[in-house]
């Protein structure tokens, strides 16, 4: 009985690290696109990056990308879903977040 319980407790916790994957991913959309567009033309990129990379922790890998469609200021984030604990083992997908702001003046 012991095994069961014991791969039950390792995928829920798998199952909370995917969903916290997501969680994070959305927000540092979020935190980049509103850098971003509060930046203006000029350093909106630098700005989003930087702000989308500060909320996450240091030991999740993530890939960021920050462009202007329009009157908005998009931002996008995959952050990469670990295999039990952060920084240890990635699984091959990525969780993505994606965010927009208009440009502030």
């Amino acid at each position: 009985m012991l095994p069961i319980i014991l791969a039950t407790l390792v995928l829920l916790w798998q199952a909370a690290l995917v969903g916290y994957a997501f969680a994070l991913a959305g927000n540092s959309a979020d935190e980049g696109a509103r850098a971003g567009a509060a930046a203006g033309q000029g350093g909106g990129a630098q700005a989003c990056e930087a702000a989308a990379r500060r909320n996450l922790p240091d030991s999740w890998e993530a890939e960021v990308d920050c462009s202007v469609g329009g009157d908005l200021y998009d931002a996008e984030v995959r952050v990469v879903v670990p295999v039990l604990y952060p920084g240890l083992v990635d699984f091959s997908f990525t969780a993505p977040g994606r965010a927009s702001a208009v440009w502030e003046d």
